[in-house]
């Protein structure tokens, strides 16, 4: 099969116009008529990621976020963006990206997120027309607030959850989004959700909220993790006989001491 058929497919589930403004989802680097038989699935497009690509046989790299996301002006080697560039067009593998299109997609980052929650009757927080920011859902059962948010912190392998000091009652109705979901902040509290969790979230907006709900910051890398996997199912569903192979490098830029 050829590439374009594979950017077809994502695109059927998560069609490019729904992606923000600023966003540049799609073909990063490439040609869309090169046959494609090995896929590296990542969360980002590193050096690292684009030579495990080359050795492992892989044509294709689709990633979640965007390698080029600012216009570039010079090819050199002077950032990481540009030796990636370099790279990927000297080893012949192509790059495309996913990102707030399948943000904003029914089923996309949201739901899975949604998913390994065990959250039921999950719908668009702010709904579009045609998709929407965010997904607001429900607990099977009501749970006390630190017992979930322990939850969310072992099922997404996070070293340090920031929380601010919710309410002391049971907890049912959650909202979140992945990466930055800090605009969804209000949206949450006006449709009765009690705990908002997102990848990042600016200082100032943790005051005033401690009588209305739970906030819970994830880390942008942890809340979306699980965006390889959901990329692994929708290809597979596609294309039964291409091979597909997630990344194993550890690409968050953000450590902890």
């Amino acid at each position: 099969m050829k590439i374009k058929q594979v950017a077809e497919a994502l695109e059927k589930f998560a069609p490019l116009p729904l992606q923000e403004s600023y966003d540049n989802a799609g073909l990063q680097i490439g040609l869309t008529e090169v046959e494609v038989s090995r896929v590296l699935l990542c969360l980002d497009v590193t050096e690292d990621v684009i030579m495990e690509a080359a050795e492992k046989g892989c044509q294709l790299i689709v990633s979640h976020h965007p390698l080029l996301f600012r216009g570039v002006k010079c090819v050199s080697d002077s950032d990481m963006v540009q030796r990636c560039m370099r790279l990927a067009i000297k080893h012949d593998v192509a790059i495309y990206s996913a990102h707030t299109n399948l943000d904003n997609a029914e089923g996309g980052v949201n739901w899975m997120i949604a998913e390994k929650l065990g959250l039921q009757n999950v719908s668009f927080l702010l709904p579009t027309s045609e998709g929407g920011s965010g997904v607001i859902a429900e607990l099977p059962t009501a749970e006390a607030p630190k017992d979930f948010l322990l939850r969310v912190k072992k099922t997404f392998g996070i070293d340090c959850l920031q929380t601010n000091r919710g309410p002391e009652r049971m907890v049912k109705r959650i909202a979140l989004c992945g990466g930055s979901g800090d605009f969804l902040l209000d949206t949450a509290i006006a449709r009765g959700a009690d705990v908002f969790l997102t990848g990042e979230m600016h200082y100032h907006q943790y005051f005033g909220h401690d009588a209305q709900l739970w906030i819970g910051i994830m880390g942008h890398y942890q809340s979306e993790q699980f965006t390889v996997e959901l990329l692994h199912r929708l290809l597979q569903q596609e294309f039964p006989t291409l091979e597909l192979l997630e990344t194993t490098n550890a690409t968050n830029p953000i450590q902890y001491i």
